[in-house]
């Protein structure tokens, strides 16, 4: 079994900079990578202010911080993973860049180094498809905020080998994870039973069922959620949700995963979420007011 101690990342976004702060806090040395330097700069920046909001609660020491943030190179040439023992691309959830991305990453990688994808809902055995490694590859589904979340979806392609599978799994427990394996269907276990729950409250806002304040608090308050599924979906972004429900349509062939047209039109409006300034609620303002 291949033995995990250098980790390479692609892509210094939400997903990737949550990663990387994980493993180098566990230890891990990290090269972390982005086509842009700004995206690194900010990455870095990010994983600091979390680093420090740890220091302040008291789960985190000075000495950590350093030496977590020592553990991490960051760079925008694919190049630095040339001594990684396991690569994770948390690129943008489109499955032609992904691929594009992962043919590009090979030549740049050692014989034995493994792949990880941190896709939400593409299929682990097309993305392994674009590699030449195929049973050295699997998904490995994080949740956002990385940090925070417990859990990490664990997903075997058709190809993928026991020994990569067990080395990924030890390497989530050993970076504080808790595992949950599922097969390689369209959207794996959490976003084939979440969005389309995300994508039936913006049919029930589409249809004047009830207006976005309305639909939030009675998830919340009926049915117990931390977080309405309206102001969860400009969490994730609402380019995302569209994404994986295409893919669940697509790939399941079932009019229950169509996504709703509200849904489109706000994506190609650009009001893809709480990142972006404005989605199902209007973040320009504090608090935040819906915006139907």
């Amino acid at each position: 079994m291949t033995t995990i101690k250098k980790i390479g990342i692609i892509g210094a976004g939400q997903m990737g900079s949550g990663i990387a702060q994980v493993c180098a806090q566990a230890g891990y040395d990290v090269f972390l990578s982005d086509i842009s330097e700004a995206s690194l700069e900010k990455s870095l920046a990010g994983i600091t202010r979390n680093f420090d909001r740890q220091i302040q609660k008291g789960k985190l020491s000075e000495a950590d911080k350093t030496a977590a943030l020592g553990r991490i190179v960051t760079g925008t040439d694919l190049s630095i993973f040339g001594d990684s023992d396991l690569v994770i691309e948390a690129a943008t959830e489109n499955e032609a860049l992904k691929r594009d991305l992962l043919k590009k990453l090979v030549p740049h990688l050692k014989p034995e180094a493994l792949i990880a994808t941190n896709t939400s809902s593409i299929s682990i055995t097309r993305l392994a498809a674009a590699t030449d490694r195929p049973a050295k590859f699997m998904g490995m589904h994080f949740m956002n905020p990385v940090p925070v979340m417990q859990l990490v979806e664990l997903i075997r392609g058709i190809a993928t080998d026991e020994p990569t599978f067990e080395a990924i799994k030890e390497l989530t427990l050993a970076i504080g994870k808790t595992a949950a394996v599922a097969e390689d269907f369209p959207a794996f276990i959490v976003n084939r039973i979440l969005l389309p729950m995300i994508n039936e409250a913006v049919y029930t806002l589409y249809e004047g069922v009830g207006g976005v304040e309305a639909i939030d608090t009675a998830l919340k308050l009926g049915a117990n959620h931390p977080m309405g599924p309206l102001e969860l979906a400009d969490f994730i972004g609402l380019d995302t949700c569209l994404a994986v429900m295409q893919v669940l349509y697509e790939g399941l062939a079932d009019s229950k995963y169509r996504p709703c047209p509200l849904l489109v039109k706000y994506v190609e409006a650009g009001w893809i979420g709480k990142k972006y300034g404005r989605g199902f609620y209007d973040y320009s303002q504090t608090p935040p007011v819906p915006t139907r």
